[in-house]
């Protein structure tokens, strides 16, 4: 780019830095205006962006390549001076760079842009619309814009909007105002209007522009809109016109923004203003009567299912409605309606125009009349009319001048002198434009045609028939044959071209099967296109061509209705039967894409309008009695219902029947009528469009107090500020509802908060919501305190994407990552004072800065999140589980009818072909013989067994959640053998998911190792191709190979999760009472246990899924290995500990052995022990708190984050600052014992014997200073009498020493650091620590050489042959009871090969 230069220079001998030299020019490529950046070309995209962050990756992309094209010239090393590294410096020099060149920009997107619209830099456009500009089929909106209103009406809203996309808008002096009754159709038409120009308009309030007393209203100008919408707006008080006529007529004007100096700029926005209200003009000279468009709707409707049908297809029809538009503007003129009057509102808000038209005849009439004669006809018309007030006679005289051409102070009439005549009567204020054409669009779907168009049109696309079971026979690498080759009428497959999509509908009845009526109604509502049923015949595929990347569309459309894209070796399944003949038409518009804010704004605002009728019903607005209340309610309910509008209000249910069982003589009927209701729609609410015009993260954070509603939120970006809405109204909140609103727990608290205000909840009525949701218990249901519809909301939700290791609070998370942190301190269930709110936005602000850092922190969980949103075709607000359930089991809402179960304490004889065939790919080791003396198929646990709960198995009880097992002590050569994920292989080996499912399961399992492993050709052909498009990415460095892996790991780990969840969902099997999946574990492990015991070695430790074995030889490693196999199980040798001191079940110190030493003793280094030779591990909390892991075995220098203490409590915790108040304890011990509830007498003090309670208390306060902390802190002992408190937590007005806190005196640690206490940390707190860590230490041993140097030395002898190897040295069995020369008839065993197997019988399996 022209502002920046690319060099290096040689910094010192060898080494050379690479550098941006920004350049001193006017520059074509950067924009500065203010002395700030404004935009910058991003020649890839193809816009100009104004993200300052696109400079870091734009400049850091040549610095990458100058390098590489350096490197190749010289054998220095290399230094880049990167845009993205703070510490390099060149972000500064930019930032300061800015501020010394001269302002130079353009105003950005002047004009619309389309998605097929030919962009150069020149046009300074920075975004386009999704659609293209063409024509089309737009019969919905012909439809629904023809009904609601009449041609002449209808025709000036397209000619505005076909203004609007010609570009000639921001020339004319014109804006719209929609006038008519509620629910009359003026928010259907703006709504079409924001769909339209998506991005390029903004909202305005009419009321706060005419008003004196707004100095801010035009701030929503400042991003220089096309359009701007008001639906609700209200003209009728007009103060001041002067900012609405400026802004109308694109004139320069003052611009004022909150903390920002005023400018002048131009809008160049056209209005348009939905109201109730007639706008105010007052007189002939009004500027408003030159530049307003009155259009009022025809009063007739559509019915509710039929609207739902139209509005649904104008999504689809955008690019053609733009067009048609376009030409009704281009076939009227730009000057069309240039002499238009709104006579209606002249007539119903000025009087005098009311007057003159009263008397137009008269005036025609004589086309002349003097003042005189004039002013009594309007005195008497003013008495006529009950016009309170008069205008004077001047000021009649001038504004009768407006309605003539000429006037004469002195004129001849007849021969006679007149004075003050007027002449020349304008009649045309009286008259009204002529009406443009209305053309008519009829739509329908038949199928009634047995010959595709598909066939000739995909003719040489390769193509295969099915196999009996309805697959594919062949690779699509074989696949010689192309469509034209076969008979379509039979079952086949073809790959068409990735551009050619299909809309597969496969909608079912109540019984759960496929329903075609329900298919045919609504794939009736998409736009006529090429269609044909299904292989069953009853579901329906739409074909249509898509002009953008059908790979960043969804998968999901609607519950029922998907999205296919075929990539990679996909292909669609198809068998002709019945289709239409109509051409494959394209689509543009109306279909979601991967990842976007899913809130369907339509669902929201027909459910606000059934909540409005339900509660006005309730308050028995409409009828006086309950009886017909009820009545009412359940049909409105059932209306919504058969229409197949979305809705949820089974929130108000209870509200309901409470309202009918007060009935006085109906409340048997009403309570029955209120049980057949439908609170809810049938199918779920669909997610929406995006309504976001941004592709910036927003993070946010609500407070809820009785009188404070406070929502603060932050465009994603270090240097962006908060933004705070203080008791936002619900138009504000709706506003919010674009953005791309990430927040922490949103989806269980924020979201529903957000959604409550929107309805209309007062302060009061949020905060009663907010203890709901607080204290939900378990058994309350989800429905009783959340709205459905909130959930989508939010963008994602960073708490729901954290991986299971990374869930905690926010809280937490500040002080983990060192951020700022502090509780509010104000009483939550209290008003907060108004000058204290500042203090709760200062509060908020933090959470939302915390919540980004968060989400930054955990960049590879969110990757993780994309990742799984894009593999299910889903959004990336959707949970882990909803994603996880999607890939495996893709849309089978019952597939527990496939599952397999078992009693794992008894032998499998019998096994179907398809699960023998799977498990002889997935486990074959496992199905190479049978096991147990019942000769089973699959390895069991006789003697097992599961009662009352409690699983035991040979005598010892099996923990529900896998084995533990510890022998404390001090060991040394300990092998670490680690199951390769057990829970999966557990699943696998099980079959636990039916075979088809279970292999989806599989492929991820594989997949995650093959990514690991970068084995491509394997990952191309799982999960029917999906993960093709990401090894691309991986390739091109998009991502790397660890992030994909981890996500598939996610996913895999929350299928464990749902299978021992003991909520519903669709892995979980009622059967499962016992946890199966980590029971085989745990079993398997106790029989490990004793076949590693039986050949003379010591199990020093069994954690789930890993063992550990002192002493352990190559020999014994190879055994366990094997016997792993035997039950589906891969072991991995992950380390060997040189020596390791292990004290319970959880905790242990251990020091890695040496590569040398593991070389030596196996011939190869187990990955830890390469990563981490001779350091030090610690697992549990005694030996890994740093400041104990540092001081005695790693040796590091101590720093202050190392006394740091984190503590938490569910209450409150408090420092009572009390070190030098008097000392209360004997009274506290009087008021103790004298409120004790126990039967023996207390000893009380009888020299206090005097002191009422209230004096007692009086002194006990003398002797503490309480400071409120939160339930959370970091916190540092602090040494006597230096200013530290009592650590305590708070319960019930009760103050008790927090954990591990008694007998030390505290402050937080922020404090400490600030405040340079560092020579005051009583270090005895972690001596103390260290005290304990070596007695326990040595407890076990010499506790000395433990730490040292000195070497380990085994007393087993390595070079001894153990007795239980196989005689014969084979190595490809672990033992002879695995091989096939073992015989074993009649009880009596032998070896075929001939080799005495005596020892190995006498040790056993």
């Amino acid at each position: 780019m022209d502002f920046y230069q690319i060099t290096h220079r040689t910094i010192k001998r060898g080494l050379i830095e690479v550098y941006p030299d920004f350049r001193v020019c006017r520059s074509k490529d950067l924009m500065v205006r203010g002395k700030a950046f404004y935009a910058i070309w991003d020649d890839e995209k193809g816009f100009w962006s104004t993200d300052e962050y696109d400079i870091q990756r734009l400049v850091d992309k040549d610095l990458a390549e100058y390098r590489d094209r350096l490197q190749k010239s010289t054998d220095d090393a290399i230094t880049v001076k990167w845009m993205s590294s703070f510490s390099s410096g060149s972000w500064t020099a930019f930032k300061k760079y800015v501020t010394q060149v001269s302002d130079n920009s353009h105003q950005l997107d002047n004009r619309i842009i389309f998605a097929n619209t030919p962009v150069k830099k020149k046009d300074y456009a920075s975004r386009s619309l999704p659609y293209s500009l063409e024509k089309g089929d737009y019969s919905a909106y012909d439809e629904l814009v023809g009904t609601l209103y009449e041609p002449e009406e209808r025709a000036k809203l397209e000619w505005a909007i076909g203004a609007i996309i010609s570009g000639d808008a921001r020339d004319i002096q014109k804006f719209i105002v929609l006038y008519g009754e509620a629910g009359a159709g003026k928010s259907t038409i703006l709504n079409i209007i924001q769909r339209l120009f998506e991005g390029y308009y903004t909202t305005f309030d009419a009321k706060a522009l005419t008003s004196t007393s707004n100095a801010f209203a035009t701030e929503v100008f400042k991003t220089n809109p096309l359009v701007a919408i008001q639906h609700d707006g209200d003209l009728s008080k007009i103060e001041d016109n002067t900012k609405l006529n400026s802004i109308v007529s694109h004139e320069e004007m003052t611009m004022n923004e909150k903390y920002k100096s005023s400018y002048t700029a131009r809008t160049n926005c056209f209005l348009f203003m939905a109201t109730n209200r007639p706008v105010k003009i007052t007189d002939a000279k009004s500027g408003i009567i030159r530049r307003l468009i009155d259009v009022k709707p025809s009063g007739n409707k559509v019915s509710p299912s039929k609207y739902q049908v139209l509005m649904s297809q104008i999504d689809f029809e955008l690019g053609a409605i733009a067009q048609h538009c376009l030409e009704v503007y281009q076939q009227m003129g730009k000057d069309y309606y240039s002499a238009y009057r709104p006579l209606d509102m002249i007539f119903q808000t000025d009087v005098f125009f009311n007057f003159v038209e009263a008397n137009f005849d008269l005036f025609k009439e004589q086309d002349g009349i003097s003042l005189k004669q004039a002013y009594d006809v309007y005195k008497q018309y003013c008495d006529e009319a009950l016009v309170e007030f008069k205008l004077p006679r001047h000021k009649f005289r001038e504004e009768l001048k407006n309605y003539f051409q000429e006037f004469s102070d002195v004129a001849r009439i007849d021969g006679k002198q007149v004075r003050s005549y007027y002449s020349k009567f304008i009649k045309e204020k009286f008259t009204e434009p002529s009406r443009p054409p209305v053309e008519d669009h009829p739509s329908a779907l038949v199928m009634d045609c047995t010959e595709s168009l598909l066939d000739e049109m995909l003719a040489d696309c390769p193509a295969q028939y099915a196999t009996i079971d309805g697959k594919p026979m062949k690779k699509w690498d074989e696949v010689k044959t192309k469509l034209s080759d076969l008979d379509t009428h039979k079952l086949h497959y073809v790959k068409p071209p990735l551009n050619l999509i299909i809309i597969d509908f496969d909608l079912k009845d109540q019984n759960g099967n496929k329903s075609p009526e329900k298919n045919m109604e609504a794939a009736s509502k998409w736009p006529l296109t090429y269609a044909e049923y299904s292989q069953s015949g009853a579901g329906i595929h739409l074909h249509y061509f898509y002009p953008g990347d059908p790979m960043l569309l969804s998968r999901t459309y609607d519950d029922g209705i998907e999205i296919k894209v075929y990539s990679g070796n996909s292909s669609l399944r198809r068998k002709v039967s019945k289709c239409n003949n109509i051409p494959v038409a394209t689509i543009n518009s109306g279909l979601p894409t991967k990842g976007e804010t899913m809130i369907n704004f339509d669902a929201v605002k027909s459910e606000k309008a059934l909540r409005t009728l339900i509660r006005r019903n309730l308050e028995k607005e409409y009828h006086g009695g309950t009886k017909p209340s009820i009545d009412f309610i359940k049909k409105i309910l059932d209306d919504a219902y058969s229409s197949g509008m979305h809705y949820d209000v089974t929130d108000l249910r209870n509200k309901v029947l409470s309202f009918a069982a007060n009935s006085t003589n109906h409340a048997l009927y009403c309570m029955k009528l209120v049980n057949q209701m439908h609170f809810k729609s049938e199918d779920p609410i669909p997610s929406g469009p995006d309504m976001s015009d941004r592709n910036t993260l927003v993070f946010f954070d609500v407070e809820v107090f009785p009188n404070l509603f406070l929502v603060n939120w932050k465009y994603k970006g270090k240097d962006k500020t908060c933004n705070r809405m203080i008791n936002p109204t619900p138009d504000q909140i709706e506003d919010l509802f674009s953005l791309k609103l990430i927040g922490f727990n949103c989806r269980r608290y924020d979201n529903h908060i957000l959604y409550a205000r929107y309805l209309g909840y007062t302060n009061e009525q949020l905060f009663e919501l907010s203890k709901k949701i607080v204290n939900k218990s378990k058994h309350d249901s989800d429905k009783s305190v959340f709205f459905g519809e909130a959930y989508n909301i939010s963008y994602t939700d960073i708490y729901d994407f954290a991986s299971a290791g990374n869930k905690q609070s926010l809280k937490k998370w500040e002080i983990d990552l060192g951020l700022k942190h502090h509780e509010l301190g104000l009483p939550w269930d209290q008003p907060v004072p108004e000058e204290q709110w500042h203090l709760v936005s200062e509060y908020c602000d933090d959470d939302v800065i915390a919540s980004e850092a968060v989400f930054d922190h955990l960049s590879a969980d969110w990757t993780a999140r994309q990742i799984l949103a894009d593999l299910a075709g889903m959004t990336v607000n959707d949970t882990t589980n909803t994603l996880t359930t999607a890939i495996i089991f893709e849309g089978n809402k019952k597939p527990q009818g496939e599952f397999n179960y078992r009693d794992l304490s008894q032998p499998v004889h019998q096994m179907d072909d398809e699960t023998k065939e799977f498990l002889q790919n997935a486990c074959p080791e496992m199905m190479m013989q049978t096991h147990g003396p019942e000769h089973s198929l699959l390895p069991y646990f006789p003697g097992y067994a599961f009662e009352n709960g409690v699983s035991t198995y040979h005598g010892e009880v099996i923990g529900e959640g896998g084995r533990v097992y510890a022998e404390p002590g001090m060991y040394g050569n300990v092998a670490l053998l680690d199951v390769s994920s057990m829970h999966p292989h557990s699943v696998i080996a099980e079959v636990l998911f039916g075979v088809e499912f279970t292999r989806r399961f599989k492929e991820i399992v594989d997949g995650r190792v093959s990514i690991k492993h970068e084995a491509w050709d394997e990952v191309d052909n799982m999960l029917d191709g999906k993960l093709t498009p990401y090894i691309q990415k991986v390739i091109n460095g998009e991502m790397t190979s660890d992030d994909l892996a981890n996500g598939l790991k996610t996913a895999i780990n929350s299928v464990y999760g749902l299978t021992s969840a003991k909520f519903d969902n669709a892995f979980h099997d009622s059967r499962n009472k016992d946890n199966i999946v980590a029971k085989r574990g745990a079993l398997f492990m106790v029989d490990l246990t004793e076949a590693v015991q039986k050949r003379g070695f010591q199990v020093v430790h069994i954690k789930t899924d890993s063992i550990k074995i002192p002493d352990a030889t190559p020999e014994i490693i190879a055994f366990v290995m094997g016997f792993g196999l035997r039950y589906g199980y891969t072991f991995e040798h992950e380390a060997t500990y040189d020596r390791m001191c292990l004290v319970n079940d959880a905790v242990y110190i251990a020091k890695y052995a040496s590569a040398e030493k593991c070389q030596e003793m196996y011939g190869y280094i187990p990955k830890k022990n390469a990563k981490h030779p001779l350091e030090w591990t610690a697992t549990g909390a005694q030996f890994a708190q740093p400041y104990v892991f540092k001081k005695l075995f790693s040796h590091e220098p101590i720093d202050f984050q190392d006394m740091c203490e984190t503590k938490s409590v569910t209450t409150a915790l408090y420092l009572d600052m009390n070190e030098s108040l008097p000392d209360v304890s004997i009274y506290e011990t009087e008021y103790e014992n004298r409120h004790k509830s126990t039967k023996s007498k207390p000893r009380l003090n009888p020299n206090l014997s005097n002191f009422t309670d209230e004096q007692l208390l009086e002194e006990i306060g003398k002797g503490h200073n309480y400071q409120f902390v939160g339930k959370v802190g970091q916190f540092t002992p602090i040494k006597p009498g230096e200013g530290g408190g009592l650590l305590l937590r708070e319960k019930d007005g009760k103050y008790n020493s927090a954990p591990n806190a008694k007998d030390y005196r505290w402050l937080e640690s922020h404090l400490v650091e600030a405040l340079g206490y560092t020579d005051k940390i009583d270090r005895s707190y972690y001596d103390a620590m260290v005290n304990e860590a070596v007695e326990d230490i040595s407890e076990y041993g010499d506790f000395e050489w433990f730490v040292s140097d000195d070497p380990y030395i085994s007393h087993r002898d390595s070079s001894e042959t153990p007795p239980w190897l196989m005689p014969c040295g084979e190595e490809r069995y672990p033992t002879c009871f695995d091989c096939p020369a073992f015989q074993e008839e009649n009880n009596h065993m032998i070896c075929q090969k001939g080799y005495d197997i005596t020892n190995i019988i006498s040790l056993g399996r």
